[in-house]
This record gives structure tokens, C-alpha cells and sequence, in this order.
């Protein structure tokens, strides 16, 4: 079937966005291999939060938007928003002990835990009792209590990250995993429930990778948000290694794997530990002027152009941290060069577009992605354009270049409104939507677009499926266990002149579809009803049927 033929089988919106496509800028290949190969060099430094390399990454992300024809989309005319954060590093000189039955088991930094206070505070002292919670859940939707009314304040928690697994596929998500496993939940929850520290016992097969991750990542500086004035966060957000965690579980008489096993049933209930942790956490503290960068292209609507789709994609790294064979830098050309690089190119062509969609679009490229969401959560906060008035954000986190696929994964666009449009778009551009090929690891949670979800705007990420074109059958399944298990957060992320960019440009040109038919629906998008996020949507002023 023609492109003409399909315009005219589609509904009026969907025609109209495949005229745009017919008429698009060429993307370019070799400009995504340009922008990757200089924002993961070593010369930006690993793109650490509040370094010379995000000085260098942000103003390049802006010239190139400059030069392209964008209009600059941030505070007071210029292309960046500012962000502000409060950098922690624990110091060396830190301790973490156990006591208990009249004697001390001192934990070493690093080698048995790593983490940082969340209080933005220099000083962190406690002495407090230990209360093991399991998996440190309270979901009432799913009728499950791991605090089942126990006060917690003052204590320090003990848990593991994830959430319970079962058998049956409607227990929690099933596969899938929820917020609630997420380790930013984990805190997020303890803080509320006044805990003064909280300690998730690493496993790999909770975390969905090894300690190496999580040293790597939680043994240098840590950003946090600026607390907003009266309120507090923890003196000691740690986790442990699965050692030091059977260590301090060690009076409950039971096993990681025993424990792990209590903790999947709902009759579980928190265990006193009978020990006390005692903390001197002394962290040096840093003021950060971060920055989101954002650019804008009007849409040509008189009405609609107030309204948005954004596209989005972090530029932080991890910076410099601990070295792995004598390199200490962590480039993060895959996580996430590869989607600043779309975003980038997506701009570039929206902007030469001869006739706009009809709302405009957003280019944001957020900080601190790599601590917890944190540039795309000040974002939701801080609109450039209302949550109410963005039709849906499109995330690009994490591409490997190793050439296209016969299909494509947009987990969570299925619980929109926008889901007839996405299917249609992919079917045309012969793709096949692949679920999610590890539910289990919960990427819906852990990149930006989630942040936007929060605020009510639908938003999932682009990724790629696992079908390599002219690849054997388990190449991509390959692809992904090798990435997660040698190169992710690891100085091993790095640029490769091998690497083959059109599977890169072919995801990008399907989310650059995707936008022009959503910047130009006759209605704003929503969420299906009963999703988690509908409610979010109705209080930014969308509501079903608008």
C-alpha cells in the first residue's frame, strides 16, 4: 500500500500527521553519530551533575538547538531552567555500626555499604533500633501493609528492594514491576513514615544488577532537590551488600533467601531486630546550579499553539567516579548520548518543517536523571507549558547501536488515549509493538518520562524491540544482558566507530510520527480510566471526553 492509499484508509488527524512525515526533514544518521560520539567523550568528562562537563554538555545540547532554528525554551528567554540541588558526598571518615548482644560489628564504606544523608546537612549522627520491613511497602490498592500500623519513627529500616513476587498474574502488576519496587519509593516512603535511616539489603536479583552498579553509582556525590523549608530528609539512605545485610538480619535467626521468602507474603509483619545501628555520617555538602535546557518550536495553530508535545531525554552521567581498569571516567555513550542525540535531531527536523503540526513542541533535555529523576521532576514542578495543556511527552533513555529492529517497545502508551494513534503509526512504518522484554526490571519507573506521568501528562519512553534485522533470533536478548551486566554505569560505556546508527534513526524517526500526529489531535490526550495516573491528569484540567 502507498503512502497515498494509507493517508486515505486513516481518520482525518492520522492523515493529517502522515502528510507532515511525507514532507519531513531527512534525519541524519551521521549528525545522531556526531552528537553521541562528542557528548560521550572524554573531554565532557562523564556529564557529572554540577561538573565542567555539564557545563560543556548543556552548552553544547544549546548551541546545536541555536543553530538549528529552535527558539530557546527556558527561563528569561534563554535555552536553560534552572535547577536547583544540593550535592552530597559522604566523607571517608563515616561510620555505620552494628550494635547488639554487647558487642560492635563495624561496616566499611564502600566495601560493605554505600550511601549518603538526604537531610543537607554536614553533620548525621543516630543511635537507633533496627525494624526489618520487607519489601517496605504500603499499597492499599493491592491490600498490601509491610508496616501493618507499626511506628517507625526514629528507627532505622531495613529492606529489600523490589517488591513480592507470586504465581498469580494479578498479584501487584504481575511481571511487571511497580513503583513500589523502586529504591527512590523505598526512601521516599521511609522519609514519610519519619524513619531516621533507612538500608536496602543488595541482591542482584531484587536490584536487576550487580553491587558494581550500585557502588559505582552511590559511593560519589549524590544530588538531591533543595528541600523545600519544614521539611526533612534522611540522615543515612544506604545500601547494603548482601553480606553485611545477613550480618544485621543475622537475630532474626533466618537466611537472605528465608527472609526474601517472608517478606513475599502478605501475613508479613516488621520485625524488631533487637540491634541497634549507630551512624556518623559526616557529608560534604555542595550547592549545585543545575540546569534543564529546553527548546521550543511554535506550533501553527492559532489556538492550539499554547499547548505542547514534548520530547525528552536526560544529558547527565555519572562524571568521574571509581575507576575499573584504570579508567575512571563513566562516558555514558548508550545511557544516555544516544537519546540527547534524537532529541537533538527530532529538533532539528521539527524546526524544518515547511508546515508545523499544530501544537508546538517542546525539546527537553533534563539533569540528574541519574539520581532519581531529579531534572524531570523539577520540570513537572516548573512547566514551561502546563501539564494541562501537554498533549504527551515522548522519552528517548538508552539505545544500542547495532543496527534496526522489525519492532519497537512504548511501554505504558497503552493506558492512553493515545494508544489507536501509536499502533497505526507503527503498523506504517512496519514495526511490530513488542511488550516489554523485562517487565521484571521496572523500566516504566526509572527514566523521565515517569516524572511527567506523576503530574498527569501521558508519557511512556521509545525504546527499541529485540527483533535485529538480520541478527540471530537471541541477538538482542544478547545485547541486552551483556550491556546490563558490563557496560551499564560502568566506564565501559563508551563511544565505538563500529557502531551502526540506523536503528538509532529509524526509533526517532517513529518518535518523531508519533509526535506530529499527537501535536495535531482534535482532542488532549489522556489516561484510560482506573489508571494510576488519571487522577493527576483531571487536576491539571484535562478530563476524559474534553
Amino acid at each position: 500500500m502507498n503512502r497515498r492509499s494509507i493517508a486515505a484508509a486513516l481518520p482525518p488527524v492520522l492523515a493529517a500527521g502522515l502528510a507532515l512525515c511525507a514532507q519531513q526533514v531527512q534525519l541524519s544518521d551521521q549528525q545522531l553519530r556526531a552528537h553521541v560520539k562528542y557528548l560521550s567523550s572524554d573531554e565532557l568528562e562523564g556529564r557529572g551533575v554540577g561538573t565542567h562537563g555539564e557545563k560543556l554538555a548543556t552548552e553544547y545540547i544549546a548551541a546545536q538547538l541555536k543553530s538549528e532554528g529552535v527558539a530557546p525554551g527556558g527561563d528569561n528567554g534563554t535555552y536553560f531552567q534552572r535547577v536547583p540541588l544540593v550535592g552530597s558526598t559522604t566523607l571517608a571518615k563515616a561510620t555505620l555500626t552494628i550494635a547488639g548482644q554487647g558487642k560492635n560489628m563495624p561496616l566499611s564504606f564502600v566495601k560493605d555499604w554505600v550511601g549518603t544523608a538526604f537531610s543537607q546537612e554536614a553533620e548525621n549522627d543516630f543511635d537507633a533500633e533496627v525494624v526489618f520491613v520487607g519489601h517496605g511497602i504500603s499499597a492499599p490498592e493491592y491490600g498490601w501493609d509491610d508496616y501493618k500500623g507499626v511506628d517507625v519513627r526514629g528507627k532505622v529500616l531495613v529492606y529489600f528492594t523490589n517488591e513480592p513476587t507470586s504465581n498469580d498474574p494479578d498479584f501487584f502488576a504481575g511481571r511487571a514491576l511497580t513503583y513500589y519496587g523502586r529504591w527512590t519509593y523505598k526512601f521516599e516512603e521511609a522519609t514519610r513514615r519519619g524513619a531516621v535511616a533507612a538500608l536496602i539489603v543488595h541482591t542482584t536479583p531484587t536490584a536487576g544488577y550487580g553491587w558494581g552498579v550500585v557502588s559505582g553509582s552511590w559511593s560519589q556525590e549524590h544530588p538531591e532537590l533543595l528541600l523545600k523549608p519544614g521539611t526533612h530528609g534522611l540522615e543515612l539512605a544506604a545500601w547494603l551488600t548482601a553480606d553485611a545485610g545477613a550480618r544485621l538480619l543475622a537475630s532474626t535467626g533466618k537466611s537472605i533467601h528465608e527472609l526474601l521468602a517472608m517478606a513475599d507474603q502478605k501475613s508479613f509483619r516488621p520485625i524488631p531486630l533487637g540491634v541497634r545501628v549507630k551512624g556518623h555520617i559526616p557529608v560534604k555538602l555542595r550547592r549545585i546550579e543545575s540546569r534543564n535546557v529546553i527548546g521550543r518550536v511554535e506550533g501553527a495553530d492559532p489556538r492550539l499553539k499554547s499547548e505542547a508535545v514534548l520530547f525528552t531525554a536526560h544529558w547527565d552521567h555519572l562524571g568521574i567516579g571509581v575507576p575499573v581498569n584504570g579508567d575512571k571516567i563513566y562516558n555514558g555513550a548508550v545511557d544516555n548520548a544516544t537519546g540527547c542525540a534524537m532529541v537533538l535531531e527530532t529538533a532539528r527536523a521539527w524546526a524544518g518543517l515547511p508546515e508545523k503540526p499544530k501544537r508546538s513542541a517542546l525539546f527537553l533535555f533534563v539533569t540528574a536523571e541519574e539520581s532519581g529523576l531529579l531534572g524531570s521532576e523539577y520540570y513537572g514542578e516548573h512547566p514551561k507549558t502546563p501539564a494541562g495543556q501537554t498533549a504527551a511527552d515522548i522519552n528517548f533513555d538508552a539505545f544500542y547501536p547495532f543496527g534496526k529492529t522489525r519492532d519497537v517497545s512504548v511501554t505504558g502508551s497503552e493506558r492512553t488515549t493515545l494508544w489507536p494513534i501509536i499502533e497505526r503509526d507503527a503498523e506504517r512504518l512496519d514495526l511490530k509493538i513488542e511488550p516489554d522484554a523485562q517487565p521484571e526490571q521496572g523500566h516504566y519507573y526509572r527514566s523521565d518520562h515517569f516524572s511527567l506521568a506523576r503530574v498527569g501528562i501521558p508519557s511512556f519512553s521509545v525504546s527499541q524491540g529485540t527483533d535485529y534485522i538480520g541478527k540471530p533470533a537471541d541477538f538482542g536478548k544478547t545485547v541486552f544482558e551483556e550491556y546490563n551486566t558490563k557496560h551499564y554505569h560502568q566506564p565501559s560505556d563508551e563511544y565505538r566507530e563500529t557502531w551502526d546508527f540506523a536503528g538509532i534513526k529509524q526509533m526517532a524517526e517513529f518518535g518523531m510520527t508519533l509526535g506530529i500526529d499527537f501535536a495535531n489531535v482534535a482532542e488532549l490526550p489522556t489516561w484510560n480510566p482506573g489508571d494510576e495516573f488519571l487522577n493527576a491528569r483531571q487536576r491539571s484540567g484535562v478530563h476524559s471526553g474534553q
